[in-house]
């Protein structure tokens, strides 16, 4: 049976970056697809909440504030 690919929203380089900017001195690719696939789902949730936090409010725009407390709950 072949190999599904995973479709891959966050791109490996600036994830890796990151974790070299937290203090990684190398990053192998697993590390790196493993965190961007942490992250999107991290990003996902958060979004959710945005979302439901601006229809709550009457509205369908997501601002900045409804995004700094989605982080926030």
């Amino acid at each position: 049976m072949p190999q599904q690919r995973k479709t891959q929203t966050i791109p490996k380089a600036p994830v890796a970056r990151i974790l070299m900017n937290a203090g990684a001195k190398r990053v192998s690719a697993g590390a790196a697809e493993t965190f961007a696939d942490i992250l999107y789902e991290l990003a996902l949730k958060i979004g959710e909440k945005a979302a439901m936090i601006a229809k709550h409010s009457g509205r369908k725009t997501v601002h900045e504030g409804d995004v700094k407390l989605a982080v926030r709950r």
